[in-house]
């Protein structure tokens, strides 16, 4: 457990999405750390059975949760913040990490990576929002953080599908926090750099200990969350301290 002058998130319930693992997972577990009930959701349910007991093995004391659910479908998108308030009472803070990444040049990139990527990146993250607006609204406000990329802004060889949808994100992003500021409900995004992840399907490494960690994320999800009700940062970028040269 975490002491009590630590966990100024007791009470409050959070969802992650895509919180099997990197990221996601990372954040969950950071959330719990600081008192914070944590719905974590993910396609695979093997995978979030895996998730859900790490989480429970972590420091923290609060209430864990895990639904399987497609975010790019609105109706499970619905399904999931329905199940956080069921089983967690509240939606306070939702996290949007589900994301993907379908790598190749444009002529070559299949229709279905490209539709699964902005699906996933961009359309996912406006359903979860539209969902948990609502439930946000007659709680008097909370905390979205999505998490984009780099690549929203600095797009690369390759990444068409990534970086469009990034940067769709982004936008996305700054126009929903006018929407709703007025509503007590802050709204940010984290753009991380190069993160050692299994992100592209490639594997945590020692050798890549330049990229930046999971947990350096989630510390930044947390740092926002931290801030006074009378402060919106609404953009953190993160890179690597000393990048590969």
């Amino acid at each position: 457990m975490t002491d009590s002058s630590s966990a100024f998130l007791a009470g409050r319930a959070a969802i992650v999405t895509g919180g099997s693992r990197g990221i996601g997972l990372a954040t969950a577990m950071a959330l719990r750390a600081e008192g914070g009930d944590v719905l974590v959701c993910g396609r695979s349910g093997p995978a979030l059975d895996r998730a859900r007991a790490r989480i429970e093995q972590a420091a923290g004391a609060g209430r864990v949760a895990a639904v399987v659910a497609d975010v790019r479908r609105h109706d499970e998108a619905q399904r999931l913040v329905t199940a956080a308030v069921e089983q967690l009472g509240a939606v306070d803070i939702l996290i949007n990490n589900a994301g993907i990444g379908r790598f190749a040049p444009v002529g070559e990139l299949g229709v279905d990576a490209w539709v699964e990527t902005i699906e996933t990146n961009l359309s996912g993250v406006f359903y979860c929002c539209r969902a948990a607006i609502p439930v946000m609204t007659r709680r008097g406000g909370g905390w979205i953080i999505n998490i984009s990329s780099l690549a929203g802004k600095h797009p690369f060889a390759g990444g068409v599908a990534y970086c469009t949808s990034k940067a769709g994100l982004n936008a996305l992003t700054e126009s929903l926090m006018q929407d709703v500021r007025g509503d007590g409900i802050r709204v940010s995004c984290v753009l991380p750099g190069s993160v050692n992840t299994e992100f592209g399907g490639g594997r945590p490494s020692a050798d890549a200990g330049w990229k930046l960690a999971a947990s350096d994320v989630a510390r930044a999800v947390v740092d926002l969350l931290r801030h006074p009700a009378r402060s919106l940062p609404s953009r953190v970028e993160l890179r690597p301290s000393t990048p590969r040269k």
